[in-house]
């Protein structure tokens, strides 16, 4: 999926609060939201070298998430290590009044290269 980086900031989860989500879409781990406002919001790992980060599992349906305000955008973690380095869960909780999506990203990598998920928002089209 093309990410557009015009106009674009990193942000954390919470700015999706009080957001009423348009359009969702999902492919090779990269989750785009559109907001009624033409906002952006992508959800990706921005690949290094030698780690390895990917969406492991999304419970819930995406499309629960379009047409309400968002009431719950929240991101937990785990971290630990392993024989092969260290690894981390990211667990991003989204919900509106009409349900909740939980999207659990797995990272793993030697220790050094980092294992987290970004979040970027841009304008949109211009």
């Amino acid at each position: 999926m093309y990410i557009s980086y015009s106009n674009r900031e990193y942000v954390g989860i919470d700015s999706l609060l009080g957001k009423v989500i348009k359009d969702i879409h999902n492919e090779d781990d990269v989750i785009k939201f559109t907001t009624t406002d033409n906002e952006e919001f992508y959800m990706f790992h921005e690949q290094d070298c030698c780690e390895s980060v990917y969406i492991e599992d999304i419970n819930g349906d995406l499309t629960d998430l379009i047409g309400s305000p968002i009431l719950l955008a929240e991101e937990v973690t785990e971290l630990g290590d392993d024989y092969y380095g260290t690894f981390t869960w990211t667990f991003y909780k989204i919900a509106t009044i009409d349900g909740s999506v939980t999207i659990r990203w797995y990272g793993s990598s030697n220790g050094y290269y980092s294992e987290s998920v970004s979040i970027i928002k841009s304008k949109g089209k211009e």
